[in-house]
């Protein structure tokens, strides 16, 4: 079996990899949905029975202070987790299902920029999170021009 992404950054960065850190990983990152720590623990056991909840938190833990995964907090009071990116991107938050859709906007990135000159400060970083909801009505969505 290949190793996984996060996997290979932790080889690279010399940390030890235990059978249950390299499920961990490869559940991590295989995951396209940023999930929280139960998630994670759910996913894995149905590879290793023998990873405790305990072992994720702590694995979780130890991937973030080696800046291989990136925590979120949607709002929810749980955190969620995504490998740390290649390229930066912003994050738009169902309220109801609690799904994350990733987005690149050059536009946002110009404007964030603008402003920090307009303030006198140059941006060296930043995390946008937009929250909303679906639009199913027809009468909310947009006028197509």
């Amino acid at each position: 079996m290949a190793i996984s992404r996060i996997e290979q950054l932790c080889v690279d960065k010399g940390m030890k990899m235990t059978d249950q850190r390299r499920v961990i990983a490869r559940v991590l990152s295989d995951a396209h949905d940023h999930p929280d720590v139960e998630e994670v623990h759910r996913r894995s056991v149905k590879i290793d029975p023998h990873i405790s909840i305990a072992t994720v938190y702590r694995t979780v833990r130890l991937f973030e202070e080696a800046s291989i995964i990136a925590k979120h907090d949607f709002g929810n009071g749980r955190s969620r987790y995504e490998e740390v990116p290649d390229e930066h991107h912003d994050h738009l938050i169902d309220i109801q299902s609690g799904r994350v859709v990733e987005f690149r906007s050059a536009e946002i990135e110009a404007l964030q920029e603008a402003i920090a000159r307009r303030h006198g400060f140059r941006l060296v970083g930043h995390r946008l999170e937009l929250y909303g909801v679906p639009v199913d009505d027809e009468a909310d969505k947009p006028e197509k021009r």
